[in-house]
């Protein structure tokens, strides 16, 4: 086999992402949209395909459609059509799947998403309705068929070719389904199916201009596997291109479907892929055309709430907050949520960061709660932050403070300082004094290394006396004292 430099090779990327909407009830019936019921228990005879039965226009979904084009900056159509796409598979009882082919309700669009620390835009080429198939599930001896997701509404997002590498898809995806939680389209729980990633992956050689045939990996589940599952189609793809260099580009890497095999981490090919003919689109002939005022699209315009990019260049330019706790911030919608409500109740945002992110979340985090869910408010979080700065209490109290909120969620910050004598701070310079001098007492050598221009040596003699009084004493109070004492160097 010949050797092969990788990196004179790139992917060309593009996603379609499908994602349910946050409806009551479905794309085209008034059965419920709710996920964890019992199998087959909200269908109707629309969603079943039963004869005569005709589809409905859900206007909550047309709505979450419009709200998510204007978040990403698309063109909204003032008249789209929904088409028939005709394919037989024991999921889909009707035979057709109601979709949006010539005239999708968005067209356009950008996501902006941060990779590598630049940020970078991809464009979207157009995202359009359509209703959901069932689930198949497995078992030892046969299979069943659950219907309850049986049109759900979808939207299904398509980008351009636009991305280049695994991080730019990650980035893109994540930030894609930041911007449909905040504007309230979808969930996006992966875990349950309400978002999915198709992906379409070709190589080309660096500098080459046009693009490639393509292969499709089909439903992503998590951005980790679809990372794998990109590099991974990349070596495949590049390894056949090397080893046939005198072949025609089409008759190496042939259009098709693949999945991701999650023990081998390999894609493997399952068929070839279907063309727009294969699927027989034409005009769904049981509904009008889709028809939206101007006055309509501006009402919801207004609505739009702050978006995930634009709240992370407000942390990291107003607040002063790092580039990846604001990251963390951004993507976790309840978490970034929680810190906007605490922000109502201290001034210092850098501190709520790092205890809402790291201390509280790293607390809870086998729960799979969030902080609102577990109980603790966030002003209650903003209340500890607000007590190390006033020196009611130092940073190492707080952490106990902080483990006994977890424990008892219904208590505030001072409940569980005043009840407990050992988180009272010493304020008597006295008795600091006193441990500052036994401590030193018992290190000369350090601070001799102090003397010597070793930074660690009084670093070592301030943990010291906070190790004596139980974190309890003022560190500036004993950093400026110890100073005194053995002189500044």
């Amino acid at each position: 086999m010949t050797n092969i430099n990788y990196e004179e090779w790139e992917p060309v990327i593009g996603l379609e992402i499908h994602a349910q909407l946050d409806t009551k009830t479905k794309m085209f019936s008034r059965a419920p949209n709710r996920y964890g019921d019992e199998p087959n228990t909200n269908i109707s005879i629309a969603d079943t395909g039963q004869p005569g039965a005709l589809p409905v226009i859900n206007g909550e979904a047309v709505k979450k459609a419009v709200m998510f084009g204007l978040a990403i900056d698309a063109d909204i159509a003032l008249t789209s059509q929904f088409d028939r796409k005709s394919y037989f598979y024991p999921d889909n009882p009707r035979n057709f799947q109601i979709t949006q082919f010539e005239f999708p309700i968005v067209r356009g669009g950008v996501i902006e998403a941060d990779v590598d620390g630049k940020t970078k835009r991809f464009d979207i080429h157009h995202a359009h309705l359509e209703d959901d198939t069932g689930m198949l599930k497995h078992f030892s001896k046969f299979t069943g068929i659950d219907y309850n997701r049986a049109g759900a509404p979808l939207i299904e997002i398509v980008s351009m070719p636009c991305m280049r590498s695994p991080g730019d898809a990650v980035a893109y995806a994540m930030a894609l389904r930041s911007v449909m939680q905040y504007v309230g389209t979808s969930n996006c729980n992966m875990d349950e199916g309400s978002m999915r990633i198709d992906v379409n992956i070709s190589v080309r050689k660096k500098g080459e201009k046009g693009l490639r045939t393509k292969v499709e990996i089909k439903n992503m589940n998590s951005f980790s596997n679809m990372a794998q599952a990109i590099e991974s189609e990349f070596i495949r793809q590049v390894a056949l291109y090397v080893n046939n260099p005198d072949t025609p580009h089409n008759e190496v890497v042939h259009q098709s479907t693949c999945r991701f095999d999650l023990e081998t981490k390999q894609t493997v090919v399952m068929r070839v892929k279907e063309t727009a003919d294969d699927y027989r689109y034409f005009p769904e002939p049981d509904l009008p055309p889709l028809v939206l005022t101007k006055e309509y699209i501006e009402e919801i315009k207004h609505n739009i709430p702050e978006l995930p990019h634009e709240r992370y260049k407000r942390y990291v330019k107003k607040l002063k907050i790092g580039e990846y706790s604001a990251t963390l911030l951004i993507n976790d919608k309840a978490l970034s949520d929680e810190y906007e409500e605490a922000l109502k109740h201290t001034t210092n945002a850098r501190s709520l960061c790092n205890w809402l992110t790291v201390e509280f979340v790293g607390r809870i985090k086998e729960s799979g709660k969030s902080l609102s869910e577990f109980g603790i408010k966030a002003k209650n979080v903003a209340d500890l932050v607000n007590l190390i700065e006033s020196e009611v209490i130092t940073g190492r109290i707080a952490k106990q403070v902080a483990d006994d909120m977890v424990q008892n969620p219904s208590l505030t910050p001072e409940e569980i300082v005043k009840a407990n004598p050992n988180y009272q701070p010493i304020k008597d310079a006295k008795v600091v004094e006193d441990i500052i001098d036994k401590v030193l007492a018992a290190n000369p050598s350090s601070i001799e290394d102090f003397h010597g221009g070793k930074d660690r040596a009084f670093n070592y003699l301030v943990g010291q006396v906070m190790k004596e009084t139980k974190g309890k004493a003022s560190p500036d109070m004993v950093k400026e004292m110890i100073k005194a004492k053995i002189g500044d160097q």
